[in-house]
């Protein structure tokens, strides 16, 4: 969508752009995507910290817990463990990741790097909408 604009302000030719292998491109691409996933899911889905908490009692993640940490984590759970779980609940905190997480080091290369505002918002802005919505599939899908 914004590949020419992104071009210009990154200093990039057509003829740059056709060299390099696009399976591997691709293939990579997919592998660092699901280790973004992977790690975004413990900022969009807030039961994660729940079981962050109290994962070192033995029983907490059985079906019939029989401690106490283990019996209030699911009674927990069971109450509380859907809430927030909606597509924008996850596209908000994936846009807040990104603006804290992604923007600083995005905009820090780039100035050592001395490229344009327009390059930092372009790369920013992708990755914030990237996040947005990989934050909202993660927190919707239960």
């Amino acid at each position: 969508m914004l590949g020419n604009a992104w071009m210009k302000a990154a200093g990039v030719t057509e003829d740059k752009m056709k060299g390099g292998n696009m399976a591997v491109v691709f293939i990579m691409s997919f592998v660092f995507s699901f280790l973004l996933s992977f790690e975004l899911q413990w900022s969009v889905i807030h039961e994660f910290h729940v079981y962050s908490m109290f994962g070192h009692t033995k029983d907490v993640f059985d079906a019939n817990p029989t401690s106490e940490i283990g019996l209030m984590v699911k009674g927990m759970m069971e109450k509380y463990g859907t809430e927030f779980r909606t597509f924008g609940h996850g596209a908000l905190h994936g846009t807040i990741a990104a603006l804290l997480l992604i923007l600083p080091v995005l905009a820090t290369n780039a100035m050592f790097e001395r490229k344009s505002a327009k390059y930092i918002a372009i790369n920013v802005g992708y990755w914030t909408i990237t996040f947005a919505l990989m934050g909202g599939i993660l927190c919707a899908f239960p």
